[in-house]
Parts: C-alpha cells; sequence; structure tokens
C-alpha cells in the first residue's frame, strides 16, 4: 500500500510541476517594442531555438537549455544575488523584446542568469561539455556552486567540461551564468552596438544571444575539425583535434553513397580523393557528406558527421591583363547586400531557424550571389544555410576600438583567430575582412598577412573602403551612392564594398514614425527602383575597367536607417522585384565593350572652348558664337580637389564649357546604354544640342558614369554636336570634366 501511496504522490508531483511550466510558458510573453517580425509570434518558451547549432560537427545526443531562465541585473560590485528579476528567454539578449525583458544594461551593470538541469547518464569515463554558441562580452560559469569557467568575446562559441561539478545521475544541478559588457565605452569588438542609439548605430546587446546545450561525450573524443578542398588536386583534407588518441576513420558521400574513405593516426591530415569532383557554387551548391570516427583497435568510440563543398577562391588575371575574382576557375562577378544581421524582435538573434533562412532564400530570389556579413558573426546555422543555398559570404570581423593599446590589440587577434578557426569550413565564406572603414583600424598589412597565414585557402579584404594600406588581395572602396572604383592594380582586384544606400520609409513597417534615414532618399516604390536598377546599370562600364564585385547597403532596413532592400520587419521588399532580378543578371554577363563618342581628359587632355562670366542666352545651343571665349584643356578646377585630373585652373564661383565632336555613323551610336561620364564638384548641367540632359547634385571624388536616357540618344546627330556644361562651385575643392560613352553588351 505504502508504494501505492509513493506512486501516487510521485505522479502528483509531476503533474504539478508539469502545470506549472506549462503556466509559466503560457504566461511569456514578448515585451512590447516598436516593430516585430511575422516571427514574433511562433516564439515562445518551449521552442526557441530548438535546432542543433553546430551543423559542421554534429553527435546525435545532445540537450537544448534554451528556454526560460531567471535572471537579475545588479552592480558590478555586488556578489551573485539571492533574489532574481524576473524570467528571461535564452537564447535572446536582454535588450530585445523576445527575451521578455528588453531592459538596458550599462557598463556599470552585471547579468546574472539562473536555471537547472538533470545529471544525465553518463558513460563509463564519460564526460559533459557545456556549449556557449556565443555570450556578449564576458562571462563566469558556476555549476551547484563551482567555477567551471570564464571567456571573453561576444562572437565565439566556446565550450566547458563540468562534469566534475555534477551531481549524480537524475539530480537537479544548478547553472549560474555572469556577465558584464562594456559596450562603446570598452575598445573590445562589438559592431554596431552602442548605448545610446542613432544614425547608423544600433541597440546594445548584452549576454546570452546564441544557443546554450550539453553535449555528453566519451573519455576520447573529437573536439574540432578543419576540412579543406583542394579544386585542383581533386582532394579533400580532413584533420581532427582530439581528447585522447586513436585512429581516425574518414567517409566522404555523396546523396548516401560512399565516394571516398581513408584511416590514419590522430593528428594526421588525411587526403581523400573526389574522383570528378561535383564543384560548389551559388548556381550548384553541391556539398558533400563527411562521416569522422574515432577508433581504438577494433571499437568506435566517437563518431560525428560533417559537410563540406568542393570550392576554389582566388583572384588573378583575365584574358584582357584585368584582375578578376576566379571561383572554381572561371571568373565571376560577386553582387550582394551588405547584411546587418539586426531584427526588430530579436536583435543580434534572428526570432527562428525559418526567419534567419529567409534572408538568404530572398538574396538569392533578388538575383544575388553574395553577401557581406557586416561587422557581426552569425550562428552556425545562418553560414549552414549559406552553405546549403548557394551564397558567396564575405565576413567582417566586427569592430571596435583595437588601435587604443597593446592590450586591445592582443583582445582583438584573439578575437579575429576565434571568428576564423570557428567559421573556416565554410564553403560559403570566400572572404575574410579584418577592419572596416578605418574602424579601429590598426597595424593594417601585418594584420592581413596574418591573416592569409591562418587561411590561406581564402582572400584577405585589408579593410573596407577608406584607408587602403596596399595590402591584401583586393583594393576595396566605398561610395555613395555612387557607384566607383579605385584604379586597376597589377597584383590586387577591385572592389566596391559598399554603395546604393537608397532609401524609403514605409509607414507601417519603421522602426520609428519619422526622422528615419538613408543616403538618398525616395517616396515611391517605382522612383527607387528606377534609382536601383540605374545603379546596377552604371556598374557595367566599370566591370570593363576591372571592378570585380560590388556590396549594395543593405538587406533590410536597421532601426532608424531605411536604406534596405526589404523593411527592417522583412514584411516588405520595397522595389519592383522582376526588375531588379533583371539588373542584377546582367552583372554575370561577360564585360561589355566601351564606344567613347566623347573622350574625357581623365587620360588625355581634351580641348574645350570655356568662360568665367555668365554668357548670353542660347549658350548652350549648337549655333552659338563661342569665338570670345577662352580656349583650355580639360579637367578644369583647383590643385587639391580628390581624384581630379587637372590641366586647366579654375577658382571662380561658375564656369561655362562647350565643344563639339562627330559622329561619322549615327547607327554606330545605337543599340547599347548611353552613359554620361563625369567628374564634379559641385552642381552642374549638361546638355547635348542645346537640351539638357542631366542635372548632377554635389560632387564626387572620381570619374564616374551616368546613365542617359533614351531621349538623349534622340538628340544625337549624323556629323557635328554639340555638348555645353555649366558647373557652379560654393566652397572647398572644385573640379569639373565630361565625356559621353556608350555600353555595348555582348
Amino acid at each position: 500500500m505504502g508504494r501505492i501511496a509513493d506512486r501516487i504522490l510521485f505522479i502528483l508531483l509531476t503533474l504539478s510541476l508539469l502545470l506549472t511550466a506549462v503556466a509559466k510558458v503560457q504566461a511569456w510573453q514578448p515585451a512590447a517594442g516598436p516593430l516585430a517580425t511575422r516571427w514574433t509570434k511562433e516564439v515562445s518558451p518551449a521552442n526557441a531555438w530548438p535546432e542543433y547549432p553546430r551543423p559542421q560537427m554534429v553527435r546525435e545526443k545532445w540537450t537544448n537549455l534554451n528556454g526560460l531562465w531567471q535572471y537579475a541585473v545588479r552592480p558590478a560590485a555586488e556578489g551573485q544575488p539571492t533574489k532574481w528579476d524576473g524570467e528571461i528567454l535564452v537564447p535572446f539578449a536582454i535588450e530585445s523584446m523576445l527575451s521578455g525583458v528588453k531592459k538596458p544594461v550599462t557598463p556599470e551593470d552585471r547579468l546574472w542568469y539562473r536555471r537547472t538541469f538533470s545529471s544525465p547518464q553518463l558513460e563509463k569515463g564519460g564526460r559533459l561539455l557545456l556549449h556557449f554558441g556565443a555570450v556578449d562580452w564576458e562571462c563566469r560559469v558556476w555549476v551547484n556552486g563551482k567555477e567551471v569557467g570564464q571567456h571573453t568575446g561576444g562572437y565565439d562559441p566556446f565550450t566547458f567540461d563540468i562534469t566534475d561539478a555534477l551531481k549524480t545521475v537524475g539530480e537537479e544541478n544548478e547553472l549560474i551564468v555572469a556577465v558584464t559588457d562594456p559596450t562603446d565605452t570598452g575598445t573590445q569588438p562589438r559592431g554596431k552596438q552602442v548605448l545610446k542609439p542613432q544614425g547608423i548605430f544600433y541597440t546594445a546587446v548584452t549576454g546570452i544571444w546564441q544557443t546554450v546545450w550539453l553535449e555528453p561525450v566519451p573519455a576520447a573524443s573529437i573536439r574540432a575539425l578543419q576540412i579543406t578542398p583542394d579544386v585542383d588536386r581533386g582532394i579533400v583534407r580532413v584533420s581532427a583535434d582530439t581528447v585522447g588518441d586513436g585512429t581516425m576513420h574518414v567517409q566522404v558521400l555523396d546523396g548516401g553513397r560512399t565516394v571516398a574513405e581513408k584511416s590514419g593516426p590522430v593528428g594526421e591530415q588525411l587526403e581523400l580523393p573526389i574522383a570528378e569532383a561535383k564543384l560548389w557554387s551559388p548556381d550548384d551548391p553541391h556539398l558533400y557528406d563527411l562521416r569522422i570516427e574515432l577508433v581504438k583497435g577494433d571499437r568506435v568510440i566517437d563518431v560525428v558527421t560533417s559537410y563540406f563543398g568542393m570550392r576554389k577562391i582566388e583572384v588573378r588575371k583575365d584574358a584582357d591583363g584585368l584582375n578578376r575574382l576566379w571561383l572554381n576557375n572561371k571568373v565571376l562577378f560577386e553582387f550582394g547586400p551588405l547584411d546587418q544581421g539586426w531584427w526588430p524582435d530579436g536583435l543580434y538573434t534572428a526570432p527562428t531557424d525559418a526567419a534567419l533562412k529567409y534572408d538568404i532564400e530572398m538574396t538569392k530570389r533578388l538575383g544575388m550571389n553574395m553577401a557581406r556579413k557586416h561587422v557581426k558573426v552569425e550562428p552556425d546555422r545562418w553560414y549552414y544555410w549559406c552553405d546549403k543555398l548557394g551564397l558567396l559570404v564575405w565576413q567582417d570581423m566586427p569592430s571596435g576600438d583595437a588601435h587604443k593599446d597593446a592590450q586591445s590589440k592582443a583582445n582583438y587577434r584573439r578575437e579575429l583567430k576565434a571568428m576564423i578557426e570557428a567559421r573556416r569550413n565554410h564553403p560559403s565564406i570566400v572572404m575574410w575582412v579584418p577592419f572596416n572603414e578605418g574602424w579601429g583600424q590598426h597595424d593594417t598589412p601585418e594584420v592581413a598577412a596574418w591573416v592569409k597565414k591562418l587561411d590561406p585557402t581564402r582572400l584577405v579584404n585589408e579593410a573596407s573602403g577608406w584607408d587602403d594600406k596596399g595590402s591584401g588581395d583586393v583594393s576595396d572602396m566605398h561610395n555613395y551612392p555612387g557607384p566607383g572604383m579605385r584604379k586597376p592594380e597589377p597584383q590586387r582586384a577591385g572592389v566596391l564594398g559598399e554603395f546604393g544606400g537608397l532609401g524609403m520609409p514605409i509607414t507601417g513597417h519603421t522602426w520609428q514614425a519619422e526622422k528615419n534615414w538613408g543616403y538618398v532618399s525616395f517616396t515611391s516604390a517605382d522612383e527607387l527602383t528606377s534609382a536601383y536598377v540605374d545603379l546596377l546599370t552604371m556598374l557595367r562600364p566599370l566591370i570593363q575597367k576591372g571592378l570585380s564585385a560590388a556590396v549594395y547597403t543593405q538587406t533590410t532596413d536597421c532601426e532608424i536607417e531605411v536604406n534596405g532592400l526589404m523593411t527592417y520587419d522583412r514584411a516588405r521588399v520595397k522595389m519592383n522585384e522582376r526588375r531588379m532580378v533583371e539588373a542584377a543578371q546582367k552583372l554575370y554577363l561577360p564585360p561589355p565593350k566601351m564606344k567613347e563618342l566623347v573622350a574625357t581628359s581623365e587620360l588625355t587632355p581634351q580641348p574645350w572652348r570655356y568662360t568665367f562670366e555668365r554668357p548670353a542666352t542660347g549658350w548652350e545651343q549648337p549655333g552659338f558664337d563661342d569665338a570670345a571665349w577662352k580656349t583650355g584643356s580639360g579637367g578644369f578646377g583647383t590643385k587639391g580637389t580628390p581624384g581630379a585630373k587637372l590641366h586647366t585652373e579654375w577658382s571662380t564661383p561658375d564656369i561655362w564649357l562647350r565643344r563639339t565632336f562627330k559622329i561619322e555613323d549615327l547607327n554606330a551610336a545605337g543599340g547599347g546604354e548611353l552613359m554620361l561620364v563625369a567628374h564634379h564638384d559641385e552642381d552642374a548641367e549638361v546638355y547635348v544640342n542645346g537640351t539638357l540632359v542631366r542635372a548632377l547634385k554635389g560632387y564626387t571624388r572620381q570619374y564616374g558614369p551616368t546613365i542617359l536616357s533614351e531621349a538623349a540618344r534622340k538628340l544625337l546627330r549624323k556629323g557635328e554636336n554639340t555638348l555645353a556644361v555649366h558647373c557652379h562651385q560654393t566652397g572647398g575643392g572644385q573640379y569639373i570634366d565630361v565625356g559621353v560613352s556608350e555600353v555595348m553588351e555582348p
């Protein structure tokens, strides 16, 4: 009878605990916020990121610790709290809606987490590992009051062996995590996080923001893999870092069929031939599966599964002697968005895996083959989806103030190395970007060479934009709205690391109702689409000159930034998708041919008639008498103006220019895209045969193409034509030079 009563009591207690847990789950709600995504409603404590978090090294047994934890925010000087502030949904940062808290944490605070878990049954000699996908920034971890480890770094995964701190099987263990984060008051890598968000900088992220999980492993186990494809030799190299010794057996599978296998001692790099290898590319992202066994004698001790893609990336010259980006021994123009990876509901953490995948699917759907992951490192599953769906990745190192002192430089190197080692097996990643726009930039050539030594299989972009030191594999400029490119170089490929930034807020889909920001603003989808298509069209003559890649700003709106291809909530694509895709597809064609109708003075000085005095009415017309005007060679301006090719001094507020050019065969000047090639500082009006064809606003720092309308083409005549220009300057440097070219597609 006593046993029956005990069983009934046990059942009642279990039922009570289950009902309590269900009640907590039902009671949890996201915190109120300015904007949500359609995935927000799918998030609950019962399904917070349930997916396996490490797709490139998979074991069958694991326990997900995501869900509701207790939390407290206390002054950093205080010890562990005895009372808790409430519950937080892990893995969402405390500042986010999806944490259920949405509270700031100052640099003077410490964020505490607490939860319990049951001790699992381990095999004899087995160990229990506690994994964190990422915690921002510095954390300490205790199990049952025993400190099991510390970690510094906001973007890399880390692991503690907690076996010796566990209670007996079936008993509850207490897990405590304490986190501090200086955000922008410190020098550590932090990306775009600031305590006071504004402009292009966003809400801070503190604490656990990726999956936390437990994994039982045998006493001897596989700790990490390094997978290196060699396309030219048709092999893949595989090595493993292990706890304990033994033999490693590697099996390569393609669609479940074994295509190669090999065994060797632990610590040895195995080379496996891949006969008639299927290459990985954006058009065909073929992946091979891997099975790796750790064997002792005739017994398999540990097993993990993984995957890889046969892929090669390099810079080398094309048939015209221009450096290009080559994928798998073929030239490929790379085009894609600047991808911030921020979410209105989860901040650094996408609400669900489906949401994470959606951004990649949309990038591909909009005709792009690449994304530049901007000053942030994503969870491993983001790169997994890039591998699966076929999206090239330029991976930025999150920026900070690493140039301040020796300690901050050493920390930067440590976190940069951790990022590379954690993500180096992904075939989608083709470029490492150590610095962005001079933010914390230091020792650039040395850092670029160090990264190349760490990973010689990928390209290194020493610094995207701004301060170029001449090292690495590419020369990367930023130009808003652009486009533009630096002068071709003998060793490096030229890329446009950021351009565009065309902005348009959509009511009901913005972080705030007004005072939103974009580089250039539009009010309708048609106008925005046309401007976007024009920018992409203007890339074509730059590709002919050697431009090898372009990064458009940006995938989505981000807080007050409204220059996304999609709204921040991912509810709307802002432009006409068909026109976007058509414009993007042209970028992958062979480089166009350029026919110069009116040469600029960029390479050779060209003759013009000019005056600094306001001319009579009709000065822009073909029959105007300009005999009293001076004769001089372009370009016109003042010394020191960036990008100027100065041949005639001009320092007054205004200049008027005229020149004539001949078209012998009008039919030869047809069929392609008519481009105005100009370098202007500042506003200029350009006329063809007396009609205004383009008004140029602001200033540029180099020569760049601008599309002319079909109406402008119809102004051209067989025989003599007149090109006339007025430029007005208000301050700073000044310069004007223009020409007309035709872009002929192959």
